[in-house]
């Protein structure tokens, strides 16, 4: 697909042919900051720059902790509390670093939330989308092995139950659980191996998300509309987009700095407040928590894993056509991984041929309704199996399955989508007035 019609850099003296001829970084630079963006962006468009300075405060924060931790199992704990207590500042880098990581997941579930409601995952974006959702792995995977570190309690028996997950998959299981723990269990290889893939991870992370960013500038940007930028001509382009530079940029940085406010105050004042209290006690392999919970983003997920037990039908059905071989320990296994694969395949799960929720009047419903299923889940995993906890989590899962696999593809047959407008340019003007017009005023 051709690119949005815009002017490229042209450098001017002698001393920027010479580096552009050699080097095109400013070229690079220039047409990124100046890249035409859909004028209609609403505030839901500011959760890319939250991640990125998530991803570099993660990365900074985490080289410097980095430097004073020792991965040994029996002086992991003993170094997490010597950062707290006698490196200069080492305190708030912590508590930065431990919220840093809820910031973002803050921001990428908002960022993608986003993204199923305007269908920013449709065709020319389904690469866009599939790279976004491989960069959420990799933050699920850092993000454990990064809880793991400080060898507390529930970063010990998380690290048990996690990988013990591996072990539930037939023939393969085992061999995959035994590399990942460097033994038969938990133990100082673990640790080991954690650290280092905690370390390395992130750097793969800041990889791909300049091939999320490359991919979307070269297919161009989604907005509420779900309507693409004109492409016969620059005079139609300008009528659409503004520079990224200043318009964008000066809003995103607002943004951030709104929600730095309110992060920076949580780290200040209320800094354990999403941890649990009981990995400041020392890991001990022979006193189990009386709750293994996991950190608050994951449990969505946690809920799901939990939720198909041996008395649930599907498990009974699933188990007695496989003779066996899927038990409810695998089954659930294989739905936690399942809920973020249909993410992942919402492009082609979605049949409707109109992008944005805002013209589909029985989409917005049943989104509604997955926005609540999350809260929903995140709930119930942070429960436990007590009461009506498990019959909440069965009815909260099951209709996660049930909105992308059934829902979404119906809803592409049977819903009638009222009609977009013609061009971005006829959305901005309806709902900001047209430029011309407020210039005769």
């Amino acid at each position: 697909m051709a690119g949005i019609p815009h002017d490229h850099y042209e450098p001017k003296s002698n001393a920027e042919k010479w580096l552009h001829s050699r080097l095109p970084i400013v070229g690079l630079l220039y047409d990124t900051l100046m890249i035409p963006t859909p004028k209609n962006l609403n505030w839901m468009w500011i959760w890319g720059i939250v991640l990125t300075f998530a991803l570099v405060l993660q990365i900074a924060t985490g080289v410097v902790l980095a430097m004073h931790y020792t991965p040994d199992v029996s002086l992991a704990f003993a170094s997490v509390e010597g950062i707290m207590r006698d490196v200069n500042g080492g305190y708030m880098l912590r508590y930065v670093h431990m919220n840093g990581a809820s910031l973002f997941f803050v921001a990428v579930y908002l960022h993608i939330f986003r993204g199923l409601y305007y269908g920013s995952y449709k065709a020319p974006r389904e690469v866009t989308w599939i790279i976004g959702m491989l960069i959420y792995l990799l933050m699920m995977a850092t993000a454990f092995m990064g809880y793991v570190l400080p060898w507390g309690q529930m970063s010990f028996w998380g690290a048990t139950v996690i990988t013990g997950l591996f072990g539930a998959i037939p023939l393969v299981g085992e061999p995959i659980q035994t590399w990942l723990l460097g033994g038969p269990a938990v133990g100082n290889p673990t640790l080991n191996r954690f650290f280092s893939l905690h370390y390395l991870l992130p750097f793969v992370i800041a990889g791909l998300v300049a091939v999320h960013i490359w991919a979307f500038h070269t297919t161009g940007n989604n907005n509420p509309t779900g309507v693409e930028v004109r492409r016969g001509s620059k005079a139609e382009a300008e009528k659409d987009t503004l520079p990224f530079w200043p318009y964008f940029v000066i809003k995103d940085l607002f943004a951030l700095g709104v929600i730095l406010t309110i992060f920076f105050a949580v780290v200040g004042f209320m800094p354990n407040y999403l941890g649990d209290p009981v990995n400041y006690v020392e890991a001990n392999p022979l006193s189990t928590p009386a709750h293994i919970v996991p950190e608050w983003y994951f449990l969505p997920f946690y809920a799901i894993l939990r939720a198909f037990t041996a008395d649930v039908w599907a498990v009974q059905l699933t188990s007695f056509v496989t003779f066996g071989i899927v038990d409810a320990k695998l089954f659930g296994v294989l739905a936690m991984f399942g809920a973020i694969l249909v993410l992942a395949l919402v492009p082609w799960l979605d049949t409707s041929s109109v992008r944005s929720g805002r013209y589909r009047p029985m989409f917005k419903w049943w989104f509604a309704l997955l926005c609540l299923d999350f809260v929903v889940l995140t709930w119930a995993g942070s429960q436990g199996p007590e009461g009506l906890v498990p019959a909440i989590s069965l009815i909260a899962s099951t209709y996660w399955f049930v909105h992308f696999l059934v829902i979404l593809p119906l809803l592409g047959v049977i819903e009638k989508p009222t009609e977009p407008p013609a061009t971005i340019e006829d959305d901005f003007n309806a709902h900001y007035g047209s430029s011309q017009s407020k210039s005769a005023e």
